[in-house]
């Protein structure tokens, strides 16, 4: 693919989540993806396979299947766009790629719990959180309740926003859709328990390879949004470098620990997980006892490292692409 076909089409696709947000409805891709992963884990389920050794190798074809299939389908749907005419193919694959970023959706979702907190509707807060993370929300008091919100945000940048926008720049549309399976296989059966130990293995290493180097390029991108809304940049540069491993994932704490230090909060630590207390490490120190403000700070930081990914990779595949001259 072209990259300054791929700097326009990332322009577009973010300037349109930014104008409408992340649409729902059921032809969503990834609803989609999410239905075919479904679909496979029931047939999963009723296989009722006890040998791990089978186990990951139904794991590994379910992922490699859905991979492969998002990639295709997109390739084929994208190209016959552009048979039509160029533009016509620039604006479907521009559209294709706006449904793989979510800034704006991540933004909202997070800004509804900020607003229940300052209403001071505590119960409406866990519920709106309830949709956004893992963890139990029931028990959360405020503090615990923003830390959430704040970890959620910053863990997401990077999955959300920065790693779709490198797989468009690199591949166009069907390889950022890849990434988004790849992602979804992870969300889905990426876990440690006892149905999906082995069967989601390959899924969630798969996941870990394909995020490391977008993780820590948003880590980056966010420690130079600190200075841009004028947080603790020297914070953020030191928690993230004593900081950056305190997870089981080699990429989370990436940017939860530059978003931990900017702010002057402590993320991580201990919570429970559909009634199980799971022991995590902290992340950051805690200067500052959490405030509804700091999920205002967090979306700015966010939100300023989206931009800054546009911009270096707009801008810079403009400038490759000759464009210019």
């Amino acid at each position: 693919m072209a990259i300054g076909r791929a700097a326009w089409i990332i322009l577009i696709a973010f300037i349109l989540d930014c104008i409408i947000g992340d649409p729902q409805n059921p032809l969503h891709p990834m609803r989609m993806i999410g239905s075919g992963i479904g679909f496979g884990v029931k047939l999963y389920k009723k296989t009722k396979v006890n040998s791990s050794a089978v186990q990951f190798v139904l794991g590994v074809i379910l992922s490699l299947v859905t991979i492969g299939l998002a990639y295709v389908l997109t390739w084929l749907i994208v190209r016959g766009f552009y048979t039509i005419n160029h533009w016509v193919g620039l604006a479907a694959e521009a559209v294709i790629c706006y449904f793989l970023i979510a800034p704006r959706a991540l933004r909202d979702e997070s800004m509804t719990v900020y607003r229940a907190l300052e209403a001071g509707d505590l119960e409406g807060a866990r519920k709106s959180l309830s949709y956004i993370v893992g963890r139990d929300t029931r028990e959360l008091d405020a503090p615990g309740i923003i830390k959430a919100t704040v970890e959620t945000i910053s863990e997401n940048l990077s999955d959300g926003v920065i790693a779709p926008l490198l797989f468009i720049f690199i591949g166009g549309a069907p390889l950022g859709m890849a990434y988004k399976a790849v992602n979804t296989l992870d969300s889905m059966i990426g876990y440690r328990d006892e149905t999906f130990q082995f069967f989601g293995k390959f899924a969630a290493r798969l996941d870990d390879v394909v995020n490391f180097i977008p993780a820590r390029l948003s880590a980056y991108l966010m420690i130079f949004g600190s200075l841009v809304i004028r947080t603790d940049t020297k914070g953020a540069v030191r928690i993230y470098r004593r900081d950056r491993h305190n997870h089981k994932s080699p990429n989370s704490a990436q940017t939860e620990s530059v978003c931990a230090g900017a702010l002057g909060l402590s993320l991580g630590g201990d919570n429970y997980y559909k009634g199980v207390l799971v022991h995590k490490p902290t992340i950051g120190d805690a200067v500052y006892t959490p405030v509804p403000k700091h999920i205002v700070l967090a979306n700015r930081l966010m939100y300023v490292a989206a931009i800054n990914a546009v911009l270096l990779f707009a801008l810079g595949g403009i400038a490759f692409s000759g464009i210019w001259g």
